[in-house]
């Protein structure tokens, strides 16, 4: 209780608390990002075999999990300690290279880190010591993994997506930001709206437009939202990949061919309604004269 009341007390100490967590859990997410996309693939091959009924002559048995084995340096397999995982201040003390080999770390790592924890003042400024922000944080912290691992691989798994739905419902019964009856239909609106435009654009195209992943992702952000923040959080989603998407076209010399992965799209429009929606539809609203 003394720690609580010293949150509210003082705005400085929340947002350096918010921050140091940010860092910490920036460092997992990056754990998380690396890993998951291999578990899951070690796990569809495993079944894959199985229904086959066939042996797993490439199995490694070691295990292989977010805790298992300990991190190690890819080029050179050097343990990483405690003292070299210290988020961003390790990377910037070892100027961005293993300590044993010297070879290069990806600056991926540190910017995870920083950006979760930038991320997480920013809904601590928004919301302050409230059960809005114990609901936004770890909502903030899955858009961040679902971004990036969607950008990577063009997955949004399961084990993510509906651990999060299944929060935000649970959320909407004490009327953390909605009601019950709003989130389900939010829920609903979010997952059909996406389902429809894959439909209609498999059936125009004979291509499969994006992931059953959106769809998840967008009920969940329609559960904590409410439907009337879904057409906000698609024409955001739809400009930010216009934007990025052509950048990559001009700068970068990514063919327009080439697939792009919605998921991150929809991630920076989330989080965007999350702390500023209301703010936005209002002034919008004010702009049209309604």
């Amino acid at each position: 209780m003394d720690i609580i009341l010293a949150l509210q007390q003082s705005a400085l100490f929340l947002y350096l608390s918010v921050g140091v967590l940010g860092l910490l859990v920036g460092s997992f997410l990056n754990v998380v990002i690396y890993r998951l996309p291999i578990m899951l693939q070690k796990s569809w091959r495993q079944e894959c075999l199985e229904f086959l009924e066939q042996e797993d002559h490439e199995s490694n048995a070691d295990v292989f999990n977010l805790s298992q084995p300990r991190s190690r340096c890819p080029s050179c397999n050097h343990p990483i300690s405690a003292i070299e995982n210290i988020p961003v201040l390790s990377y910037l003390f070892l100027r961005g290279r293993c300590k044993n080999c010297r070879t290069s770390i990806s600056i991926r790592y540190p910017l995870v880190e920083f950006s979760t924890a930038l991320l997480s003042i920013m809904v601590a400024i928004q919301f302050g010591v409230s059960t809005q922000t114990l609901i936004a944080l770890p909502f903030t912290w899955t858009l961040i993994t679902l971004s990036l691992i969607d950008a990577d691989t063009q997955l949004l798994p399961d084990s993510i997506t509906l651990p999060l739905l299944w929060l935000v419902l649970f959320a909407s019964l004490f009327n953390v930001f909605i009601d019950p009856s709003s989130a389900l239909m939010g829920a609903i609106a979010g997952y059909l709206s996406l389902w429809s435009v894959f439909w209609l654009f498999k059936l125009a195209t004979g291509k499969d437009g994006m992931g059953y992943g959106d769809f998840k992702l967008l009920a969940a952000m329609g559960a904590l939202l409410g439907w009337q923040m879904l057409p906000l959080v698609i024409m955001l989603s739809a400009f930010a990949g216009a934007i990025i998407g052509i950048s990559l076209i001009v700068f970068k010399g990514r063919s327009k061919n080439n697939a792009l992965p919605f998921g991150p799209y929809l991630s920076i429009a989330g989080f965007i309604a999350l702390l500023w929606g209301e703010q936005i539809n209002q002034s919008y609203l004010q702009f049209i004269g309604i």
